[in-house]
C-alpha cells in the first residue's frame, strides 16, 4: 500500500516515523525547517517508551513534490488548514484512495451519512464556502481521532507522553464496520500505535472534544496547561461548567455521552503537564484551530436552541487572542522577570 502523510507536524511526524520504521511505503509531506530536518537526519521521537538513540529515517517531500496516486492518505493538517489544501490533497489520490482525517473537533461531514433530524445540514463554521464538501466524496473518507499527547521540541523532534487511552481511533462516515478500517487499524497497531476501529466515530470525537473545547480554549486565554488550570479552583469550576455545556450540545446533536463531568475535570490534575496543541500554536504565533474546537459548538447551540453561555464567553476571548496573533504577526510570550 502506497501511503502519504500530508502535514508532518507532531501527530503526522510521529505517525509517519513509526510507519516508516515498520517498513511501510510511506512519504511525509512537510515544509520549511521541518522538511529540512526530516530530509537531512530523519525524525527524533522522545518519550518514556522511546529509547532509540538514532533518528528514524523517513522519505520526506515538500508540497508539490509528491508522486501520486497514493492508496491511503493521512491528512494530518489542522482543521482550519484543510480548505486551503483540499484541491491539492485530493489530486494526490484517485477514485479508490482512502482519505483519513484525524483532526480534533467535529468534522464538516458531521450530519452526513446518518439518520438525524439535521441530516444534510452543513456546518458552515467548518466549511464556510463548501469547498470540502465539494472536493471529497464521503465514501472515500475515514474519520479519525488521534489520542497521543505530543509536542514539537524542535523541527522533526517530537516529544511523546504516554496515556492509557493512546490510540488512533477510526470510523466510517456511515458508521459501518468495514474491512478497510481493520486494515488501517492493523497497520498502525503493528507500527506501535494502537489502531482502534469503531462503529460511531462521532461519539469518540465528542468525547475528545470534552477535553479540547474546554482545556485548549482555557489554555489560550490563561497560558496554562490543562493540569495547571485544573489545579486552580476558579478555572477548574469554569471547566466543569463548560464540560456540562458540551455534554448538553452533544445530546442535542444526537449523541448521548455517558460520562461523569466532575470526574473528567478532576482526572486532568493527574495528567502530564504538557501545553495543549492550541497553546503551542498561540506561543508560536500560528493561527489557532478554533473552528472545529470551539466555534462549531456555538453553531450547534444556535441550530439546536441549547444555550452555552460559558463556552460562548471563552470562545470570544480565544478568538480575540487569535485575532491579535494574526494582526500583530506575533506569538504570545511568557517573559521571565529578573
Amino acid at each position: 500500500m502506497k501511503i502519504l502523510v500530508y502535514g508532518a507536524g507532531a501527530i503526522g511526524g510521529y505517525l509517519g516515523a513509526i510507519l516508516s520504521e515498520a517498513g511501510e511505503d510511506v512519504t511525509l509531506v512537510a515544509r520549511g525547517a521541518g522538511y529540512d530536518a526530516m530530509a537531512s537526519r530523519g525524525v527524533i521521537l522522545e518519550g518514556p517508551k522511546i529509547s532509540k538513540p538514532d533518528p528514524i529515517k523517513v522519505r520526506a517531500v515538500r508540497p508539490g513534490e509528491e508522486k501520486p496516486p497514493y492508496d491511503l492518505i493521512f491528512v494530518t493538517l489542522k482543521s482550519h488548514q484543510l480548505a486551503g489544501a483540499a484541491q491539492h490533497v485530493r489530486s494526490l489520490g484517485n477514485k479508490d484512495t482512502i482519505f483519513v482525517f484525524p483532526q480534533n473537533g467535529l468534522p464538516w461531514w458531521y450530519f452526513d451519512g446518518i439518520a438525524s433530524k439535521y441530516r444534510g445540514t452543513p456546518l458552515k463554521t467548518l466549511d464556510p464556502e463548501g469547498v470540502l464538501a465539494r472536493t471529497f466524496d464521503t465514501a472515500q473518507i475515514v474519520g479519525g481521532v488521534a489520542f497521543k499527547p505530543t509536542d514539537v521540541l524542535a523541527p522533526a523532534h517530537i516529544r511523546l507522553a504516554d496515556s492509557p487511552a493512546d490510540s488512533l481511533t477510526i470510523g466510517e462516515v456511515d458508521n459501518r464496520m468495514s474491512d478497510r478500517l481493520q486494515t488501517i487499524g492493523n497497520m498502525t497497531s503493528n507500527a506501535g500505535w494502537k489502531g482502534a476501529p469503531v462503529a460511531d466515530i462521532r461519539k469518540v470525537k465528542w468525547t475528545k472534544l470534552l477535553s479540547n473545547a474546554v482545556w485548549n480554549m482555557l489554555g489560550v486565554i490563561t497560558q496554562a496547561t490543562p493540569t495547571q488550570a485544573a489545579r486552580y479552583a476558579p478555572t477548574s469550576a469554569l471547566a466543569l461548567a463548560m464540560t456540562h455545556e458540551v455534554i448538553a450540545l452533544a445530546k442535542a446533536a444526537g449523541c448521548t455521552l455517558e460520562v461523569d463531568a466532575g470526574k473528567l475535570v478532576s482526572d486532568v490534575v493527574q495528567r502530564v503537564s504538557l501545553p495543549s496543541s492550541t497553546l503551542q500554536d498561540a506561543r508560536a504565533g500560528r493561527t489557532l484551530e478554533l473552528g472545529a474546537l470551539s466555534d462549531v459548538l456555538l453553531e450547534i447551540s444556535a441550530l439546536t436552541g441549547v444555550a452555552a453561555p460559558n463556552l460562548s464567553v471563552v470562545s470570544a476571548c480565544a478568538n480575540m487572542v487569535n485575532q491579535r496573533i494574526i494582526e500583530d504577526e506575533a506569538g504570545v510570550r511568557l517573559v521571565k522577570v529578573a
